[in-house]
């Protein structure tokens, strides 16, 4: 067996083990040195997060057993894709895959903040009251569908290498995790690492309740994308203390911070422009 066909073959347990791992680092970092108070008991709000989670898992197992990896691994055998029907060499294959996949991610996450019917999905991701490594895996079933869906036709346009396939996932779920968590790095440190990685200080930007601030910084994993498309916004201007996470009108934590409540949530209320139209200050009047 080679290289790619154990990695093939063991690839849940690979990204289990890489997920449960940076998990437990993150969750334990958040408890050492944490950034913010939590507003809302975290007891409460990781039974929902973790549950929609384990629902997500289930659903994207039923309904797409092939997974990514497979995928990829099919488009190799059968020749589909620009970098096999190029035969590109795996050194400058993988890393070209992993950074146009996180291009795709990146464009992904600003439609969802601009289609109406998205933005009604990839709110309870926005909604959470607090902001820590849960959070960073709280996405409606729907939404979670569609990135599949969006990663498959990314899969058979690109051809990437099926071992590049795991360590985008790999990667994805990691920087995730660590971008929503609570935790607190040293200024001169947060300001090195995102020249290059969405930080924790970075992403906590982009789930202000202030519509600009929500806005920008759209990045998971690579910080380059905000920086060249006009969207990276450096800090909030009501400082990481003292901003306010969530979403304007849902307050409620029985409303959105519980899983009944999460899987209704894009079937409430109305939605009357474009989200990420939405670029004035609360405190300002239009001009």
């Amino acid at each position: 067996m080679d290289f790619q066909q154990f990695v093939l073959a063991n690839e849940p347990a690979i990204r289990l083990g890489f997920f449960l791992g940076t998990f437990a680092a993150i969750a334990l970092w958040e408890v050492l040195a944490p950034r913010r108070a939590l507003l809302v008991s975290k007891a409460y709000r990781w039974a929902s997060n973790i549950g929609l989670v384990v629902l997500n898992t289930v659903i994207i197992r039923l309904l797409f057993p092939l997974a990514a990896v497979g995928l990829a691994a099919f488009c190799a055998e059968n020749g589909w894709g620009l970098l096999n029907h190029f035969q590109a060499p795996f050194w400058i294959a993988a890393p070209l895959a992993v950074i146009a996949m996180d291009f795709v991610i990146w464009l992904q996450h600003v439609m969802v903040h601009a289609v109406p019917a998205l933005w009604r999905l990839h709110r309870v991701h926005h909604a959470d009251l607090d902001y820590d490594v849960t959070t960073g895996a709280r996405f409606h079933p729907i939404e979670i569908i569609l990135s599949m869906l969006i990663k498959f036709a990314t899969i058979v346009v690109l051809g990437p290498p099926v071992v590049a396939v795991v360590i985008f996932e790999v990667l994805l779920n990691a920087t995730s995790m660590f971008n929503h968590g609570n935790i607190r790095l040293p200024a001169a440190l947060d300001r090195v690492l995102r020249w290059i990685v969405v930080t924790p200080d970075m992403h906590r930007v982009h789930h202000s309740i202030e519509d600009d601030e929500a806005n920008s910084n759209f990045g998971f994993n690579l910080s380059w994308w905000d920086r060249l498309f006009g969207t990276y916004r450096d800090q909030p201007r009501g400082g990481h203390a003292g901003m306010t996470i969530g979403i304007r009108d849902f307050t409620d934590p029985r409303e959105v911070d519980r899983l009944d409540g999460m899987l209704w949530l894009p079937f409430r209320g109305e939605i009357k422009d474009y989200a990420i139209n939405r670029r004035n200050y609360s405190g300002e009047q239009p001009k």
